[in-house]
């Protein structure tokens, strides 16, 4: 997508264009880089351009964007051009009050749909260490004490994945290469090679008590807000696990402590939390039936290379005046 000059607007950060700079370069004239450094200031051909009121056409929100201490500066820096048609996100989800500020706007935002290795494999590993008792093995080693442990296999046992896009899609490929069987839940009720059963979020009463493991991997809406709460808990079947790598206000939190103190599900495997960092206070720490990280399931060894990738192959279509694939339903960012 050019503009009356030309050329597209683009506002990255430095960080992101060391990565990719020959990539952009190969667009020549059709594309002008408005690069912001770490300390939020812009320049665009290495002149000083905080005072340009055009602003850019697109912007890539890289994770470089949001570890940098500049991040503010940038997304100043979006909500105030006036001519901003797309961006692109570093971000799986988009709860983030930013992205409701740029969709009001009329901006088009595309998240990012390349967490599924990481995420995927951090969910299975999840599992597989509480099927295997992996706490138990490690204190007994600690011990030098001699046990053996009964282990749990992953053969058969039934997945329930709640939020069947990508990243549900890929926990489902590499939880059926354990041989689990997998029901998906999503708005799109076709058939899908990677499940044996794909269902609506409605259903999810009668499909509880017959899961062996839950995954929460559904982006936070007005209608996923707190999905899983005491209704949900008390349908889930004795032994179960549930893992959340979607964000922690899928969760009931209270209703989840007092699930695990009654015993069911039997564990939780959680990345995410309502309040992050996880407050110190908080029982999730040290509670017996909880494994727990720093919403790190998707900060992967290859993690970058793909964001990278993604955005280079959405902004070739937006230069070429398509629209990238995988844009967010408005509706459910405006819905809250």
């Amino acid at each position: 997508m050019t503009t009356m000059t030309g050329t597209t607007r683009l506002l990255l950060h430095e960080a992101s264009l060391a990565r990719v700079g020959d990539a952009l370069a190969a667009h020549g004239r059709a594309l002008t880089l408005l690069v912001m450094d770490g300390h939020g200031q812009i320049t665009v051909e290495g002149q000083a351009a905080d005072t340009d009121p055009s602003g850019p056409d697109a912007a890539w929100a890289s994770n470089d964007v949001f570890e940098s201490p500049a991040a503010r500066e940038f997304m100043v820096a979006m909500l105030k051009a006036p001519k901003l048609a797309w961006v692109q996100s570093a971000a799986a989800g988009f709860d983030h009050p930013i992205f409701r500020q740029l969709v009001e706007k009329g901006v088009r935002l595309t998240p990012t749909h390349t967490y599924g290795v990481g995420i995927s494999e951090y969910v299975v590993a999840g599992v597989l260490d509480h099927f295997q008792r992996g706490p138990e093995r490690r204190a007994a080693r600690t011990a030098k004490a001699w046990r053996r442990f009964s282990l749990r296999e992953v053969m058969g046992t039934r997945w329930l994945i709640v939020g069947f896009g990508g990243i549900g899609q890929a926990v489902a490929e590499r939880a059926r290469a354990f041989g689990a069987v997998i029901t998906g839940v999503r708005r799109d009720l076709a058939p899908h090679p990677l499940a044996e059963t794909i269902a609506a979020i409605d259903q999810l009463p009668v499909l509880l008590p017959r899961a062996d493991v839950v995954v929460l991997a559904t982006p936070l809406t007005a209608a996923t807000h707190r999905l899983a709460g005491a209704a949900f808990f008390a349908a889930m079947k004795p032994g179960s696990v549930l893992v959340n790598i979607g964000r922690g206000g899928l969760v009931d939190e209270t209703a989840l402590l007092a699930a695990l103190d009654r015993g069911v599900p039997e564990h939780a495997v959680l990345d995410v939390f309502e309040t992050e960092p996880l407050p110190a206070e908080s029982p999730f720490w040290i509670h017996p039936r909880v494994s727990l990280t720093a919403h790190t399931s998707g900060i992967t060894s290859g993690q970058r290379a793909r964001n990278d990738a993604a955005f280079l192959e959405n902004l070739s279509l937006f230069l070429a005046g398509e629209p990238p694939p995988g844009a967010v339903d408005a509706r459910d960012v405006l819905a809250g």
